[in-house]
């Protein structure tokens, strides 16, 4: 079984916006892959958009499983499922390579 971990933790805020402060607006997440002595990571950014009718988080009150949720509800449909088959296929190919690159010895 493969373990999927994603990373949340870096965000860009705006110092302010209207009467807010600490604005989330992009989101850098990282989804690393882990089955036994195999890993695999993905990387990227997440546009977030304000809700205005969402009761506002202070950032002092974020955690990554928040910013985890916004991100993935941000992504296009499918997308987070994407990235996640595209790591395991990572994985799959570290476990049971099709391509070996080697060097002769002169």
């Amino acid at each position: 079984m493969i373990n999927y971990t994603w990373n949340c933790k870096t965000v860009d805020t705006k110092p302010t916006e209207g009467d807010l402060t600490d604005v989330v607006y992009n989101v850098h997440w990282i989804v690393t892959a882990e089955k036994g002595d195999f890993t695999a990571t993905s990387i990227g950014t997440q546009t977030i958009e304000l809700d205005e009718d969402a009761t506002f988080v202070d950032f002092d009150d974020l955690t990554n499983a928040t910013l985890t949720t916004w991100v993935r509800a941000a992504m296009e449909d499918g997308q987070p499922a994407t990235i996640e088959s595209g790591l395991a296929d990572q994985i799959t190919e570290k476990e049971t390579p099709t391509s070996v690159t080697r060097t002769i010895e002169d």
